[in-house]
């Protein structure tokens, strides 16, 4: 064998591998963590931005030097396996045919393995710091091959828009919930545990967008409110009772809420409660709630009424409950400090069914699915898809969950039991 040919047989391959990795790290990596690179200043980072904005750029240079180093391996290849396969291959096969065919099919293996299937798996494992890595040297070969880049991605524009009649997309791209989630992950890993409670909020604010109102409010039947026919001393005493800073106000029942009570209103010594009712705002169920809290700040207000699609009270939704979702749970008159929450034995438990079904899947690793329903009753309830009675239980795949104490027609204490 010719150490000269295999030295530019190897040579070629480490190319091939290389635009190959860096084409698939490309596609792969998050756009956004290339981006702050370059807004920090760092030169690896400022040329990958480059590209990312023209990405026609990029993935031409790396067709186009995959291409060259592929066919410098075709000649060198041959140069180097004609000589053993004419001494090794028999009378049969040993034709200008036959050692074509044997060289072209050894050359295909070795190049699909070194310079294809392996370097994709190595760069698509970690494609931002190889690209950061490898970044510097890409460009100074895109640089050299600009103009033979600059001729075939000119021809691929003509083809596809007047030869084809597609349109062309060469927009600059927009950065999505993936890329943040993908950016922030990576930093946590390299940064520790110790960013758990920031990384959860920053998850939390980004999804906050698509959180609808229903996700956040407080049930109707958990409402403290009262009749506007009723006497002053009756609401001034259901303020110490309930300890609650505001009441819900309605006109016969509560499915016509007209407003609420705050109790400082009380020190005006009114005559009656209409005297100091404060209009609430109305939202449907499917409001978002980010557009419900510019809409507190923009009024001034911090309560609002959720009704349903036929316009009965769903419930009540304050700006407390809305930043919860952003910041987590932060106590108020309306949150219960008196949910039951025990493991009585090893896979038992007994909660409250209250609880919500996020909280439970956060705090004891379980899989509850997710549904129309944002509590322990409500999952219950669409298993069972009637109003269960004391002492009944009813199981789904590991759980069972036994009503142990109920209210009315609510579910109040559940006992689950994990096999």
């Amino acid at each position: 064998m010719d150490s000269h040919y295999l030295l530019l047989v190897l040579i070629s391959l480490f190319f091939s591998a290389l635009f190959s990795g860096m084409e698939i790290a490309f596609i792969s990596a998050n756009r956004l963590q290339i981006e702050l690179q370059g807004k920090q200043g760092k030169v690896s980072g400022k040329v990958l931005a480059s590209f990312i904005q023209n990405p026609g750029q990029f993935i031409g240079t790396s067709l186009m030097g995959n291409t060259i180093s592929l066919v410098l391996y075709g000649i060198f290849m041959a140069y180097l396996l004609e000589p053993p396969l004419s001494y090794l291959l028999p009378e049969a096969l040993n034709t200008q045919a036959g050692i074509m065919i044997v060289q072209t099919l050894v050359s295909t293996l070795i190049v699909l393995v070194t310079a294809e299937f392996i370097p994709k798996s190595i760069f698509i494992l970690n494609p931002n710091r190889l690209l950061t890595f490898f970044s510097i040297p890409f460009a100074v070969i895109y640089y050299l091959m600009y103009p033979i880049v600059w001729v075939v991605v000119g021809l691929s524009k003509f083809v596809i828009v007047r030869v084809l009649n597609l349109e062309y997309n060469d927009e600059k791209p927009a950065y999505t919930i993936t890329d943040l989630n993908s950016f922030v992950q990576n930093y946590m890993d390299t940064k520790g545990e110790d960013l758990d409670i920031d990384t959860k909020i920053f998850d939390n604010a980004v999804d906050f967008k698509k959180v609808r109102v229903r996700e956040c409010m407080v049930p109707r039947t958990d409402i403290v409110a009262m009749e506007v026919e009723d006497q002053i001393s009756d609401l001034r005493e259901l303020f110490v009772e309930s300890g609650h800073s505001k009441i819900i106000i309605y006109k016969e029942t509560i499915d016509d809420v007209i407003g609420y009570c705050h109790h400082l209103e009380l020190f005006k010594k009114p005559k009656g409660i209409e005297d100091i009712l404060t209009p609430i705002i109305i939202v449907p169920e499917s409001a978002l709630a980010n557009e419900l809290l510019v809409q507190f700040i923009k009024e001034c207000k911090s309560l609002a009424l959720v009704v349903d699609e036929f316009g009965g009270t769903s419930g009540i939704v304050s700006m407390e409950d809305i930043i919860e979702e952003i910041f987590g749970e932060i106590e108020d008159e309306y949150d219960n400090d008196d949910l039951i929450d025990q493991k009585v034995a090893d896979g038992e438990y007994l909660l409250s069914a209250r609880h919500e079904i996020d909280y439970l899947n956060e705090k004891y690793e379980w899989n509850l699915p997710e549904g129309e329903f944002e509590t322990l009753a409500g999952f219950i309830l669409s298993l069972t898809e009637s109003i269960p009675q004391k002492g009944e239980f009813v199981s789904y795949g590991p759980f069972t969950f036994t009503i142990v104490s109920k209210q009315d027609h609510r579910i109040d204490t559940v006992k689950i039991k994990i096999q």
